[in-house]
């Protein structure tokens, strides 16, 4: 037997806030409805989500627009970043995304560490391109030079 929902949040492997899921009476009366994930589909539950989808298109819209002002800033960005090397031009440490974002913040561009997306640490002298991911859809690419200290 299955019973309808609308989902209250986005649950993995379900579906995103605002679907209306069928699934398991059993899955709905143990997990969705006791943590809130879900109401049952009426009609004032569909006019509270379509109240609140409007709430979140608008705020998913003004995030885009700050996230596309930010990566028009960091096109424009690099960062120059001192460090200790040896003769063979290897960094005894490493340039971590904490490093680069505390840099970039001098600068007066603020942006999250985990928007810069570094593969690995960067271990030697020279100018790296670093991807900053401000949005799901939108990256930026900055220079970041490593000169010995």
């Amino acid at each position: 037997m299955t019973k309808e929902l609308i989902l209250m949040g986005d649950v993995p492997g379900l579906g995103i806030e605002g679907d209306v899921v069928k699934v398991a009476e059993g899955y709905a009366r143990n997990f969705l409805l006791p943590k809130k994930l879900a109401v049952p589909v009426t009609s004032m539950s569909r006019r509270q989500m379509e109240a609140r989808h409007a709430v979140r298109e608008d705020r998913l819209r003004s995030e885009r627009e700050r996230a596309e002002l930010l990566a028009s800033k960091l096109e424009d960005a690099s960062v120059t970043l001192p460090a200790k090397a040896g003769e063979d031009g290897k960094l005894y440490g490493s340039v971590h995304d904490a490093d680069i974002a505390t840099a970039l913040e001098g600068q007066g561009i603020k942006v999250d560490r985990h928007c810069i997306k570094l593969k690995t640490p960067l271990r030697e002298l020279g100018v790296h391109d670093v991807v900053v991911s401000p949005h799901p859809e939108l990256q930026a690419t900055i220079k970041v030079c490593v000169v010995e200290e």
